[in-house]
């Protein structure tokens, strides 16, 4: 096992298509990296560079004490396990996962010992002798990590292994990829599309945009402390509601006006993100998570002195533990190059969510499974105003201390400093 540093590393092709730009990261000796972030973002090609698939176009690669920057990926001694399983239909799944010590003519015992071992790891003990054509998806997957475990190398690899797999047989390789992981306490870096792999198995989770990492940090900080719009939109099923407001000076104190409706800006609020005084008389951005809007109807006590917003239920979807509301506000929907790179990554060109006009946004709450909210009748949704996000709308940057500026980043190991940290700086 070992350490993995990129430093400034960046890509650019031929044609001048810059992939990667000044990634600074650094994988702890058995750690967990997840890379996420949107379609072509440039977390496969940062991966790729790491196996030596992709020659780098700037800054420094290092897999232990040594610079790998021109050492061929079969010296580098890391271990890949891609998207599709690459299995051999005429061999037996014994001779798949023993190919490569085959191929490195270790002893017969040897190759045998740590195929057992594998195998014994991964729960394939049984199908040994059987070829991959007997073997279900997730067995099949299991196999293709099986081919990469046997090397004992000092990195793995993961470029989105569970995207062949049915829903199902996700949740359960989830489940096994990270229990491998800590059992066997490699360095692993693991590229993915999907946030709920990313923020199940991560120790830590790096964000990419267009080649550019936003932030770094461990899984529930990254959700509860976004530095910017971008990620904020990004990490969380259903997305962050995102409303344009002002902030307003009232007798109780500031608070964000939202279309016809407001929300008081609360003392711990204030507390967390002082700079929002600052902000008295202009526009910002609020960020409203669909965990923390609930149906007044089952607060105890009522709406009464807790912060709502009103307006009539457009669509209800039930999912059995929870229930997810759709309702629409007369608060302008926010359009920046962030919101607009979130919308093409869930298929829609326009703002975030379904095309909508600039004066109204959608927002969607998770109710309780007891809520009795129905289609064309109106909803009072209380506010967790605690737990407000607030952003720059100019440069996008969460507001808390100083002006725009967003709390650093989570420090990488080594004093390798990642690029949103720089930012911050």
């Amino acid at each position: 096992m070992a350490e993995v540093a990129l430093i400034d590393v960046g890509k650019v092709y031929a044609d001048g298509t810059r992939a990667v730009t000044g990634l600074s990261l650094a994988i702890a000796d058995g750690e967990f990296l997840v890379l996420v972030g949107p379609s072509g973002c440039g977390k496969t090609t940062a991966l790729r560079m790491v196996a030596g698939l992709e020659e780098i176009s700037e800054g420094e690669i290092k897999i232990g004490d040594r610079l790998v920057n021109r050492v061929p990926a079969r010296d580098r001694d890391i271990a890949m396990v891609f998207q599709s399983y690459a299995l051999y239909p005429h061999l037996k799944v014994y001779d798949n996962i023993a190919f490569g010590l085959q191929l490195r003519r270790l002893p017969k015992a040897e190759i045998d010992r740590r195929v057992i071992e594998t195998a014994r790891v991964l729960g394939l003990e049984e199908h040994l002798q059987r070829k991959p054509r007997n073997l279900s998806g997730g067995q099949r997957q299991r196999v293709a990590m099986g081919r990469a475990i046997v090397r004992e190398p000092q990195a793995f690899l993961m470029d989105e292994p569970l995207s062949n797999l049915d829903a199902k047989l996700r949740v359960q390789m989830r489940a096994d990829v990270a229990r491998i992981q800590r059992d066997l306490g490699t360095t692993t870096i693991y590229v993915t599309h999907d946030q709920v792999e990313a923020m199940t198995l991560g120790d830590r989770v790096a964000v990419m945009k267009k080649g550019v990492l936003q932030q770094v940090d461990d899984p529930q900080l990254l959700y509860e402390h976004p530095v910017n719009l971008f990620v904020a939109g990004f990490i969380g099923s259903p997305a962050m509601n995102l409303l344009e407001g002002r902030v307003e000076e009232a007798d109780g104190g500031p608070r964000f006006v939202l279309g016809s409706q407001w929300i008081p800006v609360t003392a711990e609020l204030l507390a967390r993100r002082p700079a929002i005084r600052s902000y008295v008389g202009r526009r910002v951005v609020i960020g409203i998570r669909p965990e923390d809007l609930e149906d007044a109807a089952l607060v105890p006590g009522g709406a009464a002195d807790v912060p709502t917003l009103s307006s009539i239920v457009e669509l209800v979807e039930s999912m059995g533990s929870e229930v997810l509301v759709h309702f629409g506000l007369d608060a302008p929907s926010v359009v920046t190059e962030d919101t607009k790179e979130l919308a093409k990554d869930v298929g829609h060109p326009g703002e975030v969510g379904l095309a909508q006009p600039q004066d109204r946004t959608v927002v969607v709450a998770r109710f309780g499974p007891r809520t009795r909210a129905l289609e064309g009748q109106r909803i009072q949704a209380v506010v967790n105003a605690d737990r407000l996000h607030v952003f720059d709308p100019e440069t996008g940057l969460s507001i808390f201390n100083g002006g725009t500026a967003g709390p650093v980043s989570a420090s990488t190991p080594s004093g390798v400093t990642t690029a949103m940290e720089k930012g911050n700086a």
